[in-house]
């Protein structure tokens, strides 16, 4: 099989990683912005706030997540929206696009336990469903979650008994990888997909999704596998792929100018695109410890301080991660 179908095979199929729900901590998944702070969540639901004051949002419109794991950011997100203007809760509806039975059960009770029976958040399996005029959809990490294709001297990855072999790769896809000077590395499949599910299902839309990557080719593999907090490249000789198929996560850098074009194809246009420290800090994250800290003690404000510089510190990897703004 391609390594794509592997590649999703090992993430959404029966067994597959996403199947059931992760923790997150020490036994189990990553940590991600979400799970550091929940001024993440605050700082993107004051950006939507923004758009809300400026009339460039409906509050008649939907908040959406896609992607949600547990609901800490839609629930962060609610939250700062109805410490901002509590009429928005009446008049917003919320929606979580999630497949996975499982993780909706995990998502439901926690919103559930965040705001009892004051807020309704509506499962949806596919961004097609949502049948609204407006909606401000929120994604973070998901793109380095679609399968890929691996392309290496115009051959592609195929894999049989977890044994990646190559072969002649289609004129198709090497007119791709010309067009995009990729000669080797990975081409995400379903982007396309995904766009379009989101055009049809949103009349009128803005989407802003976090991932890591760039917006060029490296023409090297980022694809790697996380297995108990350490990080193993695909080809590294000490990684069994038999003994962390659908056990262990993988995940490759995000090719943002594959994302855009996507989005551009389904209608969309480009509105932003920077650093996700300077998008939060764009999103008011700053004046947002400040309140806090007038709303509690040094100690937490301390701690909370500690957190926030996690989201924004200038470091390789914090300058990896950016923030995409997609209007429609």
């Amino acid at each position: 099989m391609y390594f794509s179908d592997y590649m999703n095979e090992w993430l959404y199929g029966e067994n597959g990683y996403y199947k059931n729900f992760k923790a997150i901590g020490k036994s189990g998944d990553f940590y991600t912005a979400v799970s550091t702070s929940s001024l993440f969540g605050a700082s993107i639901a004051n950006y939507f706030y923004k758009l809300l004051k400026e009339g460039k949002a409906d509050r008649n419109g939907w908040l959406i997540e896609v992607g949600a794991h547990q609901g800490y950011l839609i629930c962060d997100m609610i939250q700062w929206l109805y410490t901002c203007d509590p009429t928005l809760v009446q008049t917003l509806k919320f929606g979580i696009v999630e497949r996975q039975p499982e993780l909706q059960k995990v998502q439901a009770a926690y919103i559930k336990e965040r705001f009892g029976n004051d807020v309704t958040v509506t499962h949806f399996n596919d961004l097609s469903e949502v049948n609204a005029a407006y909606g401000f959809v929120v994604a973070n990490e998901i793109f380095d979650a679609f399968p890929c294709e691996l392309l290496k001297d115009e051959q592609v990855a195929v894999v049989e008994d977890h044994t990646i072999s190559w072969e002649p790769a289609s004129a198709e896809m090497l007119e791709w990888a010309k067009g995009h000077y990729l000669k080797q590395g990975e081409v995400a499949v379903g982007y396309d997909d995904f766009a379009n599910a989101m055009a049809r299902g949103i009349e009128t839309c803005d989407f802003v999704s976090f991932d890591y990557g760039e917006k060029y080719v490296r023409n090297d593999f980022s694809i790697r596998v996380y297995r108990a907090h350490e990080t193993f490249p695909l080809f590294d000789e000490a990684l069994d792929l038999s003994e962390s198929f659908q056990k262990d996560d993988i995940t490759y850098d995000v090719n943002f100018k594959q994302v855009v074009e996507a989005f551009e194809k389904a209608g969309f246009t480009e509105e932003s695109y920077e650093t996700q420290a300077r998008a939060l800090i764009r999103f008011g994250l700053i004046e947002i410890l400040e309140q806090f800290a007038s709303q509690t003690t040094q100690e937490r404000y301390l701690r909370e301080a500690d957190k926030v510089k996690t989201l924004i510190a200038p470091t390789m990897m914090g300058d990896r991660f950016k923030m995409i703004h997609l209007k429609k």
